[in-house]
């Protein structure tokens, strides 16, 4: 088995890894000894880094470009809701950002003017609303049957029929 040229072998030190072509890390300094496997070239430490800024970035770029806001006032709509799904008011958007919810009506598109802007919801919510086609008369219906349990009366008026 071939060994990468930038693994570090047991036992060999800092000094034997710029013999092999193995790089320190970039943002660490010069008297580092931490071998920067990734591209940059940079630690494991810093390239996590990097990337998540890159991550936060492109979505940022993305919120403004599809929804004509800017990252800074999704973040300040993220503020305004506590950090958390303006629905169902559990998911944080640590895995997944919260979607930016708008209204279809205004700008039925691929884009939004920005003004149709709703809230920030978490994805199974965005898609509730979206299945539900945002009738409002649709969400009444599904309140109805978390309070009143319609099911529940033919199942009990079934049993007195059987009893």
């Amino acid at each position: 088995m071939r060994r990468k040229t930038s693994e570090k072998p047991s036992g060999t030190s800092t000094v034997g890894l710029k013999r092999m072509g193995a790089r320190g890390c970039r943002d660490c300094g010069a008297e580092s000894k931490r071998p920067a496997p990734h591209p940059g070239p940079r630690c494991a430490s810093h390239h996590r880094e990097v990337v998540r800024e890159r991550k936060l970035r492109a979505h940022g770029q993305r919120v403004e470009a599809t929804y004509s806001i800017t990252s800074e006032q999704y973040w300040a709509l993220y503020q305004a809701q506590n950090g958390r799904c303006a629905i169902c008011q559990r998911s944080t958007g640590a895995s997944r950002k919260l979607s930016v919810d708008h209204d279809h009506k205004c700008c039925p598109g691929p884009t939004s003017c920005g003004k149709c802007v709703r809230c920030l919801a978490c994805r199974p919510c965005n898609d509730m609303l979206g299945r539900m086609r945002d009738d409002v008369d649709s969400f009444r219906r599904a309140i109805r049957v978390l309070i009143d349990h319609p099911a529940q009366s033919v199942l009990n008026s079934l049993d007195i029929q059987e009893g």
